[in-house]
């Protein structure tokens, strides 16, 4: 099974990016399912009941989230309604939506757990504990986003559920490592995904606006960046009887 992960879609200019690019790559590559980071696919931070579904129309399948989740209240309700539009498992009970699916392909079922990280983020659940739950009703295939800063603590998980997942993926920095690989027990790695999104920014954001902010250490509006895009990306390729990562292929769309 061909699985591609997407780096965090930043703005419409990221959707509508990845919606030019996406069909061609899911042909090329024969990919069976797509998982994309749409916590800031909506202008002006955030995801939108629009966005998520601009998402979906593009051919992704599983819409992971982090941080920025709950930023829109109009998302709440569709974060309950939505069983393939994911937020971190690890957030308080009682919080709107899922941080888990299990997307039924016909011959095979994969499962999909979105977790956040909480080194420099919020005081969450403590993320290992949460994938010991979680993995008890997950199926043979399953894969996880584990939105977090740190890359020690990204690593960490990754070592910590080798052999137990198929692959684990980091988001929310919004810059590709080049460390993708195959775990000692079969669990395929990236510390992060990267991004989808305008390529002369910073993070997505107008470099000029985060200089001033960095300057002044006042707040400052973070309008997106314009112009040319790209989309950073990771394919695993997940042998279908034993649940392992056979290779993994970080691609960068321009």
């Amino acid at each position: 099974m061909n699985i591609l992960a997407i780096g965090d879609v930043t703005g419409s200019i990221g959707c509508k990016f990845l919606r030019a690019h996406l069909p061609q790559l899911k042909k090329i590559k024969q990919v069976d399912l797509v998982i994309a980071n749409g916590e800031n696919s909506a202008d002006g931070n955030g995801i939108t009941p629009a966005s998520a579904q601009f998402l979906f129309d593009s051919g992704v399948d599983v819409i992971t989230a982090g941080n920025h989740s709950f930023r829109r209240r109009e998302m709440y309700e569709v974060f309950d309604r939505e069983e393939t539009l994911l937020r971190p498992a690890n957030f308080p009970p009682g919080t709107p939506g899922h941080g888990s699916c299990i997307v039924d392909k016909g011959r095979l079922q994969v499962g999909v757990i979105n977790l956040m990280g909480v080194v420099y983020l919020e005081s969450l659940d403590c993320p290992f504990a949460a994938a010991d739950r979680l993995l008890k009703k997950m199926p043979a295939i399953t894969l996880v986003d584990f939105h977090a800063e740190a890359t020690g603590e990204k690593g960490a998980l990754a070592y910590y559920l080798d052999g137990r997942v198929s692959a684990i993926f980091g988001t929310h920095t919004h810059v590709q490592t080049a460390d993708e690989s195959i775990l000692p027990n079969g669990t395929g790695f990236i510390t992060d995904v990267g991004m989808t999104g305008p390529i002369r920014s910073v993070l997505g954001v107008k470099p000029e606006l985060v200089i001033q902010k960095m300057r002044s250490k006042m707040p400052v509006r973070f309008d997106l960046a314009g112009g040319d895009c790209h989309m950073d990306c990771v394919l695993f390729i997940i042998d279908d009887k034993t649940g392992k990562t056979t290779a993994v292929e970080r691609l960068k769309i321009q």
